[in-house]
């Protein structure tokens, strides 16, 4: 048949697409059948057998036999003596059945087939895609970076789909070349245009809970449950586990030996720190595992502002808060406590703030203290006297004011 153009179009699209054979089939047939209506305004008499398999199709007519003065269709109908020349033995009331070359239909009719068949693959394709990708929300998947720009990065999975990483998605110590592998989550999926657009993200809490499904098979089996995920994505995490058997230590089972088991998941992260937290019913020893590795000495729990005020020594507090204030605002999200810190002084360990003696001491005797480093009585004191005058550069007569003025606070 003068269909090879045709054929060439559907079999290539059998080929490659990832449709059905039967939607392929009835969508095919929609097509031909849509040209069958422009061309002979109704579509009802004709059969169309497809072969998928062999990019072949074939189109039949089936036509009435008339007497040859009742003849008013010369689609459905036909004359006795038209019948007859096919076969002598053809009756008026019989049916003819005859095929249909798709040349007949003209070179503009067969363009615009092979058009609308190609616009119709290609909606069954985005639905295709649409549809897998909206059932993969929150799942890993790994593919190959095929463009990096700007904002955002290219990726293709094993079917050559597209895939968005965007920037921020991305973790800040993240940097990817052409035809690198990369893990991610499937973020969001969307229309945009009537296009489907996948997103995926590397930074949103869920990526790291399937990173840890995936390494932690008690996680897979459930015998060990993430409680709740928090993270500052390439810095810290917090992750809160929990066991239902007893007979397994959940953060154990989670670090493996020497950290085996969880360094794989840091190494993925860009070796973000992951503090791997034993879930508690109980509030305050909850906050303190949050807060840790800072060791916490009391905690006052404020209920009705969902606050918590934690007391601990002096040189816990720097770990408590932990650098840029990170550790104390992934413990208050984990934990859904505001956290304020507070130090815990002995009795004989109370200090001033230098600030409170400024009606007693110039304010840039004060400030020349503070320079080296002393904000507090204690801080001055706790320094020899030709220390002081050194380091400050004051003069003998200032350090000694200044030292008797401090010493009498503490008389």
């Amino acid at each position: 048949m003068e269909n090879i153009n045709l054929i060439d179009s559907f079999a290539e699209f059998k080929e490659l697409k990832n449709i059905d054979r039967a939607t392929m089939m009835s969508v095919i047939e929609e097509v031909f059948r849509s040209v069958l209506v422009r061309q002979y305004e109704t579509d009802e008499n004709f059969d169309i057998i497809i072969n998928i398999d062999k990019g072949d199709f074939e189109i039949w007519r089936n036509r009435v036999v008339v007497e040859d003065d009742e003849f008013e269709d010369p689609n459905s109908q036909i004359t006795l003596s038209e019948a007859q020349k096919i076969d002598e033995d053809y009756e008026v009331g019989e049916e003819v059945t005859d095929e249909v070359k798709l040349v007949d239909f003209g070179r503009r009719a067969i363009l615009n087939l092979r058009q609308n068949l190609a616009s119709k693959i290609m909606e069954l394709e985005k639905d295709h895609i649409y549809g897998k990708y909206k059932g993969k929300i929150g799942d890993i998947i790994t593919g190959e970076v095929y463009q990096v720009w700007k904002k955002e990065i290219l990726i293709l999975d094993d079917e050559d789909n597209e895939l968005i990483l965007p920037k921020s998605e991305q973790i800040p110590s993240d940097y990817f070349r052409k035809g690198d592998n990369v893990r991610a989550i499937v973020y969001k999926v969307e229309l945009r245009n009537n296009n489907p657009l996948i997103i995926l993200s590397r930074t949103a809490p869920v990526f790291l809970e399937r990173l840890f499904e995936l390494e932690i098979p008690e996680i897979f089996d459930g015998l060990i449950t993430i409680k709740k995920i928090v993270r500052v994505p390439g810095e810290r995490a917090k992750v809160a586990v929990e066991s239902y058997d007893e007979r397994i230590d959940p953060v154990g089972a989670c670090v493996g030996m020497k950290g085996s088991r969880i360094h794989g998941i840091v190494r993925e992260l860009r070796n973000e720190n992951i503090d791997v937290i034993n879930y508690s019913t109980n509030t305050q020893l909850y906050i303190k595992r949050a807060l840790n590795p800072a060791k916490i000495n009391s905690i006052k729990l404020l209920e009705d502002d969902k606050k918590a005020e934690v007391y601990l020594k002096p040189e816990e507090v720097s770990l408590a808060i932990g650098k840029g204030g990170l550790n104390i605002r992934l413990a208050s999200q984990l934990t859904g406590y505001e956290i304020d810190v507070y130090r815990e002084m002995e009795a004989d360990d109370e200090d001033v703030n230098l600030d409170e003696f400024a009606d007693e001491i110039e304010d840039w005797v004060i400030d020349a203290l503070k320079a080296i480093g002393c904000d507090s009585a204690k801080n001055v004191l706790n320094i020899p006297r030709a220390d002081l005058i050194k380091r400050t550069d004051l003069e003998e007569e200032t350090i000694d004011h200044v030292l008797s003025i401090l010493k009498s606070e503490f008389e």
